[in-house]
């Protein structure tokens, strides 16, 4: 298929343009490098750099294109809430305008990039897709005001959608790792303790109902998680707009994930205890079951000390191009 990739630029759309490209699919990756880097897109794929709602749309009018997976999004919760103009127009607005595009052209297919900020704090653990949705601030609220529209989309205009809510996503693949400006990923902070460009990790709450008082969440494998792309985009069914949690299925606390760097690195992490942050749920686990009785989908890389192996290579990989740069 020839596919159209939005925020294919970025760390998670970087990593599925290239699994996708690795399945023999052409890829098309349109971003315009607010938050990703250019040499985030994969090398065999076409990039255009531009706006999702402007450059989206003139090519998706020009070329045709089988199917879109639209990655580009403002995504820090905390600025959600200090700007949510930002990102009800960042989100919301250009996403309506891709949609729009879309049907104009009569592309069939659509893979969207949810997350589980929809769930807000759930009443029960692991988390289905069937679990209230009830986000806690703009960045939820607008991923999920997104999947509404795409429902009304494919029920009036026969596309084939899927919503896919991720959970903690993590790890490196094929050269193409986490390289945010501004990171907000506990295992990247941790690795920049460990590699010296931060003093220390800050432990949210140290008094929460787990079994060693720190957060729990589920941590999912980018290869994994691009794996699922893969198999949505193959699984699609016109008419319907399909929504699956996307997660390991396994809780690891703050205190693991710090063990785990530590392991894997050798190095000593120094940790400091903070202040529970509003809106924080004790734990976070995904239910993948239905992404795995419906796509087929099976997640593989699952064990803690992989993914932050992985993504502690790619961190060195970013200080060696930096060393060797003229």
């Amino acid at each position: 298929m020839k596919l159209l990739v939005t925020g294919g630029a970025g760390y998670v759309g970087g990593v599925c343009a290239q699994v996708l490209i690795e399945a023999g699919h052409e890829v098309v990756v349109v971003d315009d490098l607010s938050t990703g880097n250019a040499d985030g897109v994969p090398a065999d794929a076409r990039f255009v750099e531009g706006d999702v709602a402007a450059a989206a749309p003139a090519l998706l009018a020009a070329e045709t294109f089988d199917g879109v997976m639209h990655f580009a999004a403002q995504s820090l919760v905390g600025e959600s809430v200090q700007q949510p103009e930002k990102y009800w127009h960042g989100n919301v607005v250009k996403t309506f305008e891709l949609l729009e595009a879309m049907r104009h052209a009569g592309t069939p297919r659509l893979v969207f990039s949810s997350t589980a900020a929809v769930y807000g704090e759930p009443e029960q653990v692991p988390i289905t897709e069937d679990a209230p949705t009830r986000p806690t601030n703009p960045y939820g609220a607008s991923k999920l005001a997104i999947d509404h529209a795409i429902t009304s989309y494919s029920i009036a205009h026969g596309l084939a959608a899927t919503s896919l809510r991720y959970f903690n996503v993590a790890g490196a693949y094929g050269g193409l790792g986490e390289n945010r400006v501004v990171e907000t990923h506990l295992i990247p902070l941790v690795l920049q303790v460990a590699a010296g460009h931060r003093k220390a990790i800050s432990v949210f709450g140290t008094d929460w109902p787990t079994h060693d008082g720190t957060a729990v969440r589920d941590y999912i494998h980018i290869r994994d998680l691009a794996e699922a792309h893969v198999l949505a985009l193959a699984t699609a069914e016109a008419g319907a707009h399909r929504v699956y949690n996307l997660g390991s299925g396994t809780g690891f606390s703050v205190r693991e994930v710090i063990s785990a760097c530590e392991r894997v690195t050798g190095l000593p992490i120094a940790a400091q205890d903070a202040p529970r942050r509003p809106g924080d749920p004790a734990t976070l686990i995904a239910s993948s079951d239905r992404a795995i009785a419906e796509l087929g989908w099976q997640p593989k890389h699952n064990d803690l000390d992989e993914i932050v192996s992985d993504a502690w290579g790619f961190l060195q990989s970013l200080g060696s191009r930096a060393h060797s740069a003229p």
